[in-house]
């Protein structure tokens, strides 16, 4: 693999399954907004966001910003991670595509995210540079199929 591959993951719907009915078995909950819902969070997400940045160079791709390593990554022990700036929330979800574009280049890239947009699966089959979609459904978040899923795309580039 002659670029390392850029590793994009959002929060809301993937570490955050914020759809689900209740707290899923293994989730916790924490207020990180006041006045809004808990959050949901997995201790066991750690590892696998540790096995990620290990494979790859791994952002964050998340309307949260900066605030996904101020209030959400410690709640995991988790390093911070750079993060892909999008407008100011909220947006469209459409409006992440130029951003993520910009920052994956002409790197291969995989993207862990809810809600892949219709111009998010047009800028994909348009790259040149292999790039992997993993839609995650927000009512159940990712699961270690998912993560394994771009670890085995990282490891046949």
């Amino acid at each position: 693999m002659s670029k390392a591959p850029i590793l994009l993951l959002d929060l809301d719907g993937v570490l955050n399954p914020f759809a689900a009915a209740a707290c899923p078995d293994g989730y916790l909950e924490h207020v990180c907004f006041e006045g809004e819902d808990p959050q949901r969070y997995c201790p066991a997400h750690a590892g696998w966001i540790r096995e990620l940045a290990a494979a790859g160079e791994l952002w964050w791709a998340t309307g949260w910003g900066d605030y996904a390593n101020e209030l959400f990554l410690p709640l995991l022990g988790v390093d911070p991670l750079p993060v892909v700036r999008f407008p100011t929330v909220p947006f469209e979800p459409e409006l992440k595509v130029p951003a993520v574009d910009r920052v994956a280049g002409d790197r291969p890239a995989a993207w862990i995210d809810d809600n892949h947009t219709p111009r998010g699966l047009r800028w994909a089959a348009a790259r040149p540079a292999p790039t992997l979609l993993v839609s995650v459904d927000p009512a159940v978040g990712w699961t270690r199929s998912d993560v394994d899923n771009v670890l085995e795309w990282v490891r046949c580039l």
